[in-house]
């Protein structure tokens, strides 16, 4: 298979991740809801590896290695995760999968600042779309907070998102340098941020409310580490495989895919996808693609 078409099934899941996610995440605290992602999606991982890895690949490996993976995982999965997590429950699992498809916009501004790279014309455009699409999404009114209330300040989480997401490919390509296999790679970056976010949450336990957890809502949440881990996996696959930017662009494909499934799980009520989201999350996919064959 062609790292494209690996890229593909990624953000697929990615956004059937997303989907589940909101629908199990709204019985638990946003903290809780990250860590459960985060082991299990490590369990998963750490049992594919066993199945399918020569875990001799692991002798030797070099400490700037294991510090890069780390640095990807804590990134993408410790920061980015509880940032969407967070964002889903402030503004929803639609428009939070929208607002992280601002990803090729800030992994631009990020190479711009480190190769000195000058903006042309379809770039440009690419970001105009993009803004106007935040623009959209981040300024009708809120579902979730009442009818009069803006959701651009909750759309910053979602917009941490796409930073976070922008920012981890640098640490994960230079891992992978040294370690050719992406689903150690990215077991070991997911192993150190569950054990990362255990730690912090046994200092932050006098803080968290969690109630009593349904059990529908535990398989739903289960279900949704197993998607995020899997479609985790893949991306690495194709990030290993393919260019940075034909993987992210091949990733907005969970923008459609969260806001058709969000409200079929969560219901109309919850998940009120209007069609100013759905024109605003179409000026982000569409200003993504242009930025990432143009930028």
């Amino acid at each position: 298979m062609t790292g494209e078409l690996w890229a593909t099934l990624s953000g697929i899941l990615f956004g059937v991740f997303h989907a589940f996610n909101r629908r199990g995440g709204r019985a638990f605290d946003a903290y809780i809801a990250t860590f459960v992602l985060l082991a299990g999606s490590a369990v998963i991982l750490a049992g594919a590896s066993l199945l399918t890895e020569d875990l001799g690949q692991l002798n030797g490996i070099s400490f700037v290695t294991l510090v890069n993976f780390g640095l990807a995982g804590l990134i993408h999965f410790y920061l980015g995760w509880t940032l969407l997590t967070v964002s889903q429950h402030k503004v929803g699992a639609a428009r939070t999968g929208a607002l992280s498809g601002t990803t090729p916009l800030f992994a631009l501004f990020i190479s711009a600042l480190a190769f000195n790279e000058f903006l042309r014309l379809p770039v440009l455009a690419g970001i105009f779309m993009l803004v106007g699409g935040v623009y959209m999404i981040s300024f009708e009114k809120n579902p979730l907070a009442g009818a009069g209330t803006t959701i651009w300040r909750d759309s910053l989480f979602g917009l941490g998102v796409a930073v976070c997401f922008s920012i981890s490919p640098i640490f994960i390509r230079q891992g992978l340098e040294n370690l050719d296999s992406p689903l150690l790679g990215v077991t070991i970056g997911m192993g150190f941020s569950a054990l990362a976010y255990g730690i912090t949450l046994l200092f932050r336990r006098k803080q968290i409310r969690q109630g009593p957890i349904p059990r529908d809502a535990l398989w739903f949440q289960l279900a949704a580490s197993f998607f995020v881990g899997i479609s985790t996996w893949l991306r690495w696959i194709a990030l290993d495989m393919a260019p940075v930017s034909v993987v992210l662009a091949l990733g907005r494909l969970n923008v459609p895919v969260v806001i058709l499934l969000a409200p079929m799980l969560v219901g109309k009520a919850v998940e009120n996808v209007t069609l100013r989201v759905w024109l605003g999350a179409a000026l982000i996919v569409a200003g993504s693609l242009i930025l990432n064959f143009y930028g």
